[in-house]
């Protein structure tokens, strides 16, 4: 199965010293402890690594890791021995799908220079590297494997920029056969494990979704819906199918306000409850003999897993675990060894593996700076206010050390989406703001997800309003904290969140300074002109955000970009030249917009990035910007 996750995280400073984010520094905290700040270099000496496919003969893991600086291919060895490096890329992110069934051939896909039109490559045992899905201007992407370990599948949008078709490769020679055309903006999900059922869903509204099985056995293969139809909105997602191919995972709201899994039988057409839970369940997939189920709920903005034994229904229980919090879970064909991350607050994830029997796990990467000592890191904290209708609102409180000496500046984060959320996990950005004494708090203001379905759509068509107000009501939480210096708080984030950071900066007159990543500032121009690939999510966009045809005054009432002359403090600007979400002359205008107004605004442009910075050189610049940007502007 196919598991992907994305996550922007930024933030925190330093507050006795003048901005040198280069030097690491010493400050007495009292007679007797030592506190220390560090470097973003220092903070970015850590290693991001993910992946975790097992080879054919149980020796290694597929990983990608941006240890040399970007993403490259490396085969970490299960005995301990270290890693070695597959692939030597110096420009373009690799980001690795699975080791080949049956040799050490692999599979990756990469894009060029962030522009998310991923092809999907195959590195050969020689070394050698074949692009399997060449083409311009398309769109491809790793779908799974047949059981029969002689095929895989990948979609591509090449027929098509607005659709994805599912294609089933020869794992021999590579060719490959069209098994599926998409011609009405279905999302195509899990193929089942026989290569007889392919998954699909379709969305209706922002709130409503259903669910099609089809059999491609079948000379016609037409789309039979499963799962929707329903008198009330109900949103479904598709998780994955047995490895019998007797049943169809998938998720529901249609029972309360979160998401179940609901087991769907192929055959005798019968729905059950597979697992439930007071918060959503994101995910449910199993070893490929089934012997073991991985459940994931997002329970307050942290993923907790539920791993079980489908003999016994007991939950595994892993001898001497580490601290930290269990994610990329994945097993051996056998089910007799399990591989898996172990991130925290104050550490990277690393990569770990366990002998089911055995005493211990055993851990096979190093990823974190040992010269950072995590005692001088921080741990953040639920906490929750009341916004302005007595809604009350979630986030997570960083708190730095320093303000266990005096008041401290603080910014509020906002995450991308809409819709995404702020989660608990390692951040090396996080913790250098932090770490260098700004108190951050990211805010999951109402719209975000995992708080129910009706928190998710409190925001449809209020944004630039109610979401904005949610903000307003964080700052006046934060200056109800004794630590925190009142007059000194800033707004900050990326994508939808760095749209809401220059409607703050825009709208209101609340906050002292704003840090706006690749953020939204024309949403008629934005909603007219994203990616054709999404197509299928285009009228989900237009449900929640208005459509730029019929809601184009309401749209451009909400753009900071035409009201830059009431930006009145200073604003600094972070974009990837190849943003295909967010296109550089959103934030071309909108700095030209405040600069017009006399307005300090300072402007970092990234030519070789997209939404997202994947060049660790890149990730280091911008962190010391926005230090180098709030010590003089803030602090």
């Amino acid at each position: 199965m196919n598991l992907k996750s994305m996550k922007i995280c930024l933030l925190c400073l330093f507050f006795l010293v003048a901005c040198q984010p280069k030097q690491s520094m010493v400050v007495k905290k009292d007679t007797t402890n030592e506190f220390r700040t560090y470097s973003a270099e220092d903070f970015f000496k850590t290693t991001s690594i993910f992946g975790s496919s097992i080879n054919h003969d149980q020796t290694a893991v597929l990983v990608s890791s941006d240890e040399t600086g970007i993403f490259n291919a490396y085969r970490v060895n299960l005995d301990g021995t270290g890693k070695v490096a597959l692939t030597e890329s110096n420009d373009e992110s690799i980001f690795v799908n699975s080791w080949f069934p049956n040799d050490d051939r692999i599979l990756y896909n990469a894009d060029q220079g962030g522009d998310e039109l991923n092809h999907v490559y195959v590195r050969n045992e020689d070394g050698s590297i074949v692009d399997i899905t060449p083409g311009e201007n398309l769109k491809a992407n790793f779908q799974g494997w047949h059981e029969d370990d002689q095929h895989f599948y990948i979609t591509t949008n090449e027929r098509d920029p607005k659709y994805f078709d599912l294609y089933i490769y020869q794992v021999a020679d590579y060719s490959r056969k069209l098994i599926f055309q998409n011609e009405t903006g279905f999302q195509l999900g899990d193929v089942s494990p026989n290569g007889r059922w392919l998954a699909l869903s379709k969305t209706n509204t922002n709130a409503d979704s259903d669910i099609y099985l089809v059999d491609l056995d079948s000379d016609k293969a037409e789309p039979i819906m499963v799962a929707g139809n329903n008198k009330d909105d109900v949103a479904h997602s598709i998780f994955a199918f047995t490895p019998d191919s007797q049943y169809l995972l998938y998720g529901s709201n249609a029972n309360g306000e979160f998401q179940q899994a609901i087991a769907y039988s192929v055959f005798d057409k019968k729905h059950n409850v597979s697992y439930q839970s007071d918060w959503d369940v994101s995910f449910s997939y199993f070893s490929k003999d089934g012997q073991y189920q991985v459940t994931g709920i997002n329970q307050d903005a942290q993923t907790i897993l539920d791993i079980v034994n489908t003999e016994t229904q007991e939950s595994v229980t892993i001898p001497n675990l580490p601290p930290g919090d269990l994610l990329g879970v994945n097993f051996s064909n056998d089910s007799r060894r399990m591989v898996f991350y172990l991130n925290s607050e104050t550490s990277p994830s690393n990569l770990y593996t366990y002998q089911f029997g055995s005493a211990a796990v055993e851990r096979l990467t190093n990823t974190g700076n040992p010269d950072i000592d995590e005692r001088h890191l921080v741990v953040g904290e639920v906490r929750r206010f009341n916004s302005f209708d007595g809604l009350e609102i979630p986030g997570i409180l960083y708190k730095p050390k320093q303000a266990d000496m005096q008041k401290v500046p603080a910014l509020i984060f906002i995450h991308g989406g809409p819709g995404g959320q702020s989660r608990f996990g390692y951040s090396a950005l996080t913790q250098h703001l932090v770490n260098n004494g700004y108190a951050i708090f990211k805010i999951n203001n109402r719209g975000s997800r995992g708080y129910g379905k009706t928190f998710f759509h409190l925001d449809d068509k209020k944004h630039g309003d109610h979401d904005l107000k949610d903000v307003v009501y964080n700052k006046k939480y934060l200056q109800t904290l004794d630590w925190i210096d009142a007059d000194k708080i800033g707004v900050m984030g990326g994508s939808y969140g760095g749209y809401l950071t220059m409607a703050s900066m825009a709208f209101t007159d609340e906050f002292e300074v704003g840090v706006n990543i690749f953020g939204v500032t024309n949403w008629v121009r934005t909603l007219k002109s994203i990616p054709a690939y999404w197509e299928a999510f285009r009228k989900s966009l237009y449900d929640e955000l208005g459509d730029p045809e019929t809601d184009e005054e309401r749209l451009y009432n909400i753009s900071p970009v035409f009201f830059g002359h009431q930006v009145k403090k200073p604003v600094l600007v972070v974009q990837g030249a190849n943003d295909p979400r967010v296109l550089q002359v959103e934030s071309d205008e909108m700095v030209e917009a405040i600069r017009e107004a006399g307005t300090p605004v300072e402007y970092l442009l990234f030519d070789d990035e997209g939404h997202g910075f994947s060049k660790k050189e890149n990730r280091i610049e911008a962190s010391n910007r926005y230090l180098t940007f709030l010590n003089e502007y803030l602090r």
